[in-house]
């Protein structure tokens, strides 16, 4: 299939859509993540899946099989006509496309996402929202400025116990904040893997796209339907390992407790010779990246930490909720535990944060009514930044100084570590 040209002429721009249309949506990425990610959008009421896109001829071809046996049993939801695309271009130049929903190798994310945003095109995008700084800042414009809605992967905000920890944090129930701790992995590697014979049918050069030439290796991109998630996050061309992987989710919610969805890090400085640094934010508190639960927030009059399925809640040495392993299952459920929580601190609260009860309809329903998601373009774009500053600190051991009000460099750092060198022709000036 031919190459469409890089940048979207004006005629095929979509037009505004009305809150009631139907959403038409086109999907880009067909590894695991977005197949689970179509198959949760194609069963909703209103929502019809047109067109599938990867760069894998056997993978886009299966996401076509999945989508029309589904409607070839379903012909009231849409027609088993679903079109496959080996160029996102192509796909975003339709014009009854309305929605892209984007889950791609992170090196990928800004730019499709700028496109479809520029084309009048709504956007669900996996997490980080970005590969590096310079793009988190476009692409927070660029939603500004098209007034399209913008919903980062960031789902833990979409998950109860993520919302109560956060909603004891700010009302105050555990008193001052003295300190967070953050957990996840460390940041990624440079590319470093033998080249390996690909699979027939594969636009590896596509897949690089804005990435330096590389060899292939099935680890990245492996052969075929994936089985099991791929490696690319582990290297510095593509992701931002544990990073940027757990840190979109677990550093987002550090955000949202501390109340810093539209600010951020004022210095990040890697501790010792292992993956650990502190991140000191504008409002004065520091988190900590380095082992521990999930998410700690720590109080002068308790401790609130949350994890996916666990929940912990204590004032002072009484553990008011606890869910915290397998052997609490013999006794209770998170559930029980974070609604124990929950009505008996927070029934009166004045602080109550954005009630998302999953992901993708909270998506859909903004889409409709054109307010702001849960994960919106700035809210994911400041996390995506945060991590990426704190890759930059590790990668390059030293203390990062940052305005997260000018969105620039405060002191400490190299302007180059806020972006990359972009492989011609895919570029963020191709886009904006």
């Amino acid at each position: 299939m031919a190459s469409a040209p890089f940048i979207l002429p004006s005629h095929i721009w979509s037009a505004e859509t009305g809150p009631n249309d139907r959403i038409v949506m086109g999907c880009v990425g067909m590894g695991n993540q977005l197949r689970g990610l179509m198959n949760g959008f194609i069963h909703q009421d209103g929502v019809q899946v047109v067109a599938v896109c990867d760069v894998d001829t056997t993978r886009r071809k299966d996401a076509q099989r999945i989508a029309n046996e589904y409607y070839d049993k379903n012909p009231s939801k849409g027609t088993a006509d679903v079109e496959g695309y080996n160029d996102f271009r192509e796909l975003i130049a339709r014009k009854d496309i309305n929605a892209v929903v984007i889950a791609t190798p992170d090196h990928w994310h800004a730019i499709i996402t700028l496109a479809a945003l520029n084309a009048g095109k709504d956007v669900y995008c996996e997490k980080p929202l970005t590969h590096n700084v310079n793009e988190a800042i476009e692409v927070i414009k660029a939603s500004e400025k098209s007034k399209r809605i913008v919903q980062t992967g960031s789902m833990q905000r979409s998950a109860r116990e993520f919302r109560v920890a956060c909603e004891l944090v700010r009302n105050g129930v555990i008193g001052k904040i003295k300190h967070v701790v953050s957990s996840f992995g460390g940041p990624a590697r440079p590319y470093d893997l033998q080249e390996e014979e690909m699979e027939p049918g594969l636009d590896w050069n596509m897949w690089l796209g804005p990435a330096p030439v590389a060899p292939y290796n099935p680890a990245v991109c492996p052969r075929g339907v994936q089985k099991r998630g791929a490696d690319w996050r582990s290297f510095r061309e593509f992701g931002g390992g544990r990073v940027t992987d757990w840190g979109a989710h677990h550093l987002d919610i550090a955000h949202w407790g501390l109340d810093m969805d539209k600010s951020g890090p004022v210095e990040i400085v890697p501790e010792g010779d292992k993956n650990n640094a502190a991140l000191t934010y504008s409002n004065g508190i520091t988190v900590y990246h380095k082992g521990g639960f999930g998410c700690e927030f720590h109080g002068e009059d308790g401790l609130v930490r949350v994890n996916r399925g666990k929940f912990t809640f204590q004032l002072g040495d009484e553990k008011v909720a606890w869910f915290a392993d397998d052997k609490d299952k013999e006794t209770t459920s998170c559930e029980a535990q974070v609604l124990k929580a929950e009505k008996a601190y927070l029934a009166d609260a004045k602080i109550k944060l954005y009630n998302s009860k999953n992901h993708l309809t909270d998506f859909l329903e903004c889409v409709r009514s054109r307010k702001q998601p849960c994960t919106n373009a700035e809210t994911g774009g400041r996390t995506a930044i945060a991590c990426n500053l704190l890759n930059q600190a590790y990668y390059n051991r030293t203390k990062i100084v940052w305005d997260p009000k000018a969105l620039t460099l405060g002191g400490g750092g190299n302007p180059k570590w806020l972006t990359r060198d972009y492989r011609a022709p895919f570029s963020l000036s191709s886009v904006l």
